[in-house]
């Protein structure tokens, strides 16, 4: 059977593991958690940069960071996971759900200002397999009704959005981004996630919400000469432990991409053909976008085919899975609903197959899974 996913380890891992421990502080902010943001403010040019636990926990802070309140609105799309929403809707926010574009899962650009009143907060683009949304048309929408946007870029590691400003990676173009390096993304530490935090208004905050509402970091730099509570905040940071692994993935990130990216490009060169057909489609990246390799998918032309296609798959070894309910159709939101149709985000729900894509997947497997595809099309 090919999976659909396998985690792959560089080599490293254990070796920063026994590091950590051996250096004697293996809870958060240790040396390997300094070495990962010295890493991504580097080689990205983010601003300030903090790991979190996961990217829910990213996105937990970014909520609290705005100030998210019972009564405020959030704008965001349907067709994405369910921490997404779960953040703010823990604040007490009620979400307003955006429909998909007609060509990628991600939020249709031209359908958000129409959602936006007097109680909207923030709008929370989901780059949708690595790929932009297209964040000058939100951050206009931003600017025009004094808003904040906040980016889940959970799986858009190393991807960029290319605008009028230039090219920019994904998580550095609102005010706030957040990551996962949950182990089905690109570079993995089994769980973790981090929020970038380019609008410096936050900067500040964010140490001391993800240190439990103390200013513990600031003590730890001589700032000030004790530490207390002076705000709300949570237990947000992961252990050195996870660092080190963490660490190990990034050494070899280019290696990592590249090898993700042509296979990802070997999926495209073979399956445009059924595409031209009009059997099936496949991922759309726009001019303002680029890929990282995160996932390949196929976009059935119904449910039932769909079913069909998976278990043809399965059948020949291959395993293939469905991705997102629409969140505006799950039973916890069905009566905060507003009753507009997201016909997109419902088809993508019932037609999108995500395919296997993972490092040590080999260019032979994927002809296989392209011809097997090719089959069940033409028989």
């Amino acid at each position: 059977m090919i999976p659909f996913n396998k985690p792959y380890l560089t080599g490293k891992e254990a070796h920063y593991l026994y590091q950590a421990v051996l250096s004697g502080k293996i809870s958060g902010d240790g040396m390997f958690t300094k070495k990962c943001n010295q890493f991504f403010e580097s080689k990205y040019e983010f601003g300030k940069v903090l790991l979190t636990t996961s990217c829910t926990d990213a996105l937990e802070l970014a909520a609290l960071l705005l100030k998210i309140e019972p009564g405020d609105e959030v704008i965001m799309p349907s067709y994405t996971f369910v921490s997404t929403a779960n953040a703010f809707a823990l604040r007490g926010a009620h979400i307003r759900f955006v429909d998909s574009r007609s060509d990628h899962p991600g939020m249709d650009e031209d359908k958000i200002e129409e959602l936006i009143n007097e109680k909207t907060k923030a709008i929370v683009p989901v780059h949708y397999a690595g790929v932009a949304s297209d964040m000058d048309k939100i951050n206009d929408l931003a600017r025009k009704y004094g808003i904040s946007v906040v980016e889940d870029a959970a799986q858009a590691i190393d991807s960029w959005y290319i605008g009028r400003d230039g090219r920019k990676p994904l998580g550095a173009c609102g005010d706030l981004g957040c990551f996962s390096f949950h182990e089905t993304k690109n570079i993995m530490a089994g769980e973790g996630g981090m929020i970038v935090i380019s609008n410096p208004e936050y900067s500040g905050r964010a140490e001391i919400l993800r240190e439990k509402g103390t200013n513990r970091s600031a003590f730890f730099r001589g700032e000030v000469d004790k530490y207390s509570w002076v705000d709300i905040g949570s237990s947000f940071l992961p252990s050195d432990i996870i660092a080190a692994f963490l660490y190990a993935q990034l050494e070899n990130i280019d290696d990592i991409q590249a090898r993700r990216i042509s296979l990802w490009n070997r999926y495209k060169n073979q399956l445009i053909g059924l595409e031209h057909q009009g059997l099936l489609a496949t991922p759309t990246v726009p001019d303002f976008a680029t890929q990282n390799g995160h996932m390949f998918y196929v976009v059935c032309r119904n449910l039932d085919e769909r079913t069909r296609l998976a278990d043809h798959l399965k059948k020949n070894g291959i395993y293939a899975v469905f991705h997102y309910l629409s969140l505006h159709s799950a039973p916890y939101f069905q009566a905060n609903h507003d009753g507009r149709s997201l016909t997109e985000s419902d088809r993508f729900t019932d037609c999108l197959l995500r395919l296997p894509l993972f490092y040590e997947l080999e260019d032979s497997q994927v002809d296989m899974i392209c011809e097997t595809i090719s089959r069940f099309y033409t028989a």
